[in-house]
């Protein structure tokens, strides 16, 4: 990993713990630390953060405790005409990142802020992807059936070569989630204006409009090893060993890569 993607990684943990922070300050103001939040229709809490700590986040209270353990991941950029290994702070801010984009989802979802509407057209995202869905699609992840998913971020350079993209994907049975957006424009809003049918039929699935929205692909595919590999809460080794052996997917970013993008991806 180069020091530039490394560095990229480590700012963008920074301003998401940052901004997840402020909003869990504000939200437990105004509800109390006893609020009680669950994803919709999961036994897996937080999957995550359950999967990779066995730590069951179930109120605003259980959130703090949730974002230290992120913030102990967080490290200083790397020095600039000081040379040293860097691997490792990079992947653990990417952890980090995780565990707060998780965060900030549920404090969305608790402000009633999602599943995100887009405003110019009125489209509902996806959002949180339930454990029904999981338990009907997930085999086919795992089992080979459907080769693996895609999450494809951001927007292309025209509408006719998202269209292309998507289309490639689907004659290869990929699941393809689509976040992220370029200046207000996304892959989700570009298959809208060419009459593309979104959704689980289709298998191509707008989750959100924003990068941090790519988490719930994430969550998805946690849920595997948790579900189908029966690995068990806290056991962050085999968990990751599971997504490396069973959970093919791959992410396809269209546009420049900001420093959120880098750590979403670390």
């Amino acid at each position: 990993m180069s020091k530039l993607i490394a560095s990229a990684a480590i700012r963008g943990a920074h301003t998401l713990v940052k901004q997840t922070e402020e909003l869990l300050e504000k939200t437990t103001t105004e509800k109390g630390k006893d609020f009680t939040f669950e994803f919709p229709d999961t036994a897996f809490y937080l999957p995550m953060i359950y999967a990779m700590t066995a730590f069951p986040v179930k109120t605003l209270g259980d959130m703090k405790v949730a974002l230290g353990m992120a913030k102990e991941l967080l490290h200083d950029e790397p020095e600039e005409h000081l040379w040293k290994p860097y691997l490792g702070e990079a992947l653990d801010s990417g952890m980090a990142t995780l565990f707060a984009e998780e965060i900030l989802l549920a404090l969305k979802y608790i402000n009633g802020l999602e599943p995100a509407k887009d405003p110019e057209t009125g489209y509902v995202y996806n959002g949180f992807i339930t454990d029904t869905i999981q338990r009907s699609l997930g085999i086919q992840l795992v089992d080979g059936t459907m080769p693996g998913f895609a999450a494809v971020i951001g927007a292309a350079p025209d509408d006719d070569t998202a269209v292309k993209i998507i289309r490639e994907l689907q004659e290869k049975n990929i699941l393809t989630f689509l976040s992220g957006n370029v200046n207000g424009n996304s892959a989700t809003k570009q298959l809208l204006r060419k009459g593309i049918e979104l959704g689980w039929d289709t298998r191509i699935v707008p989750l959100g409009p924003d990068t941090e929205h790519t988490l719930y692909a994430l969550d998805w595919a946690i849920r595997a090893s948790l579900i189908f590999g029966g690995k068990k809460p806290g056991d962050y080794k085999e968990h990751l060993k599971y997504q490396k052996d069973r959970v093919f997917a791959f992410a396809v970013v269209l546009g420049e890569l900001d420093d959120i993008i880098w750590t979403t991806g670390a």
